[in-house]
């Protein structure tokens, strides 16, 4: 069996691929909302043991369609180590329809668009990447590590690549006071990269982490329901993203969301006017996850 190295975490989408952890942890790790990584230490797994891993895999199963490289930012492998893994995978799995990986601002922006096209070629069908906010102040706040630009730029390179680019923002992590900058930034971010997907989740405290400690402490204001959904509504408002996949259906969201844009925007936000009114109930907080 295949022995993973603390919590795996992996997108919604990928419930049914095969996880192997081509880097331990996350390489950035300050985020000050996110809990997924803070018992580990970042780095890159050898070669020969990730390659083992692809071996078990093979010897368990007699087909693979989707491959999904994990931790938090398998992307901060060099170029070159990548490259070769995707090379062993093709070999390996000649089955396998998609290998898919987090990717963080960072570890985009290190590459050269020659060497994130050659990704592509090589099989690494998409990227998932965090924006959080289009408000450069709150991504400081939360101790992102990069700008609204930074993080655009690393997403249009994705997309440039001909890698398809999925991107997750969370309501309410401005709190009240940022809320309108947060979703109106928030939608000009996703409006200029035009991502495949979007996903947008809604902030929760599960384990301890510094803007919990905030929260607890009476530094952070959380957002109610109502409040969520005014954001929401304003972030949907102001978006321009013709074909991008819009799911704001995550356990932590309060009102279920899905629908393609531009095409459905304003069904969307009909249900959230509606949510409003008190014509749709807000799901109830005990049964909230991340």
């Amino acid at each position: 069996m295949i022995e993973y190295e603390g919590r795996v975490f992996r997108p919604p989408s990928e419930a049914y691929s095969l996880i192997v952890q081509a880097t331990v942890g996350c390489s950035h790790n300050q985020c000050t909302f996110c809990d997924m990584y803070k018992e580990k230490r970042f780095r890159v797994r050898r070669l020969e043991d990730v390659k083992a891993d692809f071996d078990e895999a093979r010897r368990m199963y007699r087909r693979v369609d989707r491959i999904f490289l994990a931790d938090g930012d398998a992307l901060m492998c060099r170029a070159e180590h990548m490259a070769e893994l995707l090379q062993y995978i093709r070999r390996l799995f000649p089955e396998c329809e998609r290998v898919t990986s987090y990717g963080s601002p960072a570890s985009i922006l290190v590459k050269t668009q020659e060497e994130l096209d050659q990704l592509h070629g090589l099989g690494l069908e998409m990227v998932y990447m965090g924006l959080e906010s289009g408000s450069d102040e709150v991504l400081r706040r939360v101790n992102k590590g990069e700008t609204v630009d930074e993080i655009v730029r690393a997403g249009l390179m994705v997309k440039k690549a001909g890698m398809k680019l999925s991107v997750t923002c969370i309501a309410g992590l401005g709190s009240l006071e940022l809320s309108e900058e947060h979703a109106v930034g928030t939608a000009l971010a996703l409006s200029r990269m035009k991502p495949e997907y979007i996903g947008l989740l809604t902030l929760l405290f599960e384990l301890e982490t510094p803007l919990m400690r905030d929260w607890q402490a009476g530094r952070f204001y959380m957002m109610q329901p109502v409040e969520i959904a005014r954001e929401t509504l304003t972030l949907l408002e102001h978006i321009d993203a013709e074909g991008s996949v819009f799911r704001a259906n995550h356990a932590s969201n309060y009102v279920n969301l899905a629908g393609t844009l531009n095409r459905d925007r304003e069904a969307m936000c009909q249900r959230l006017r509606q949510a409003l009114a008190g014509e749709v109930q807000f799901r109830n907080e005990a049964f909230r996850a991340r």
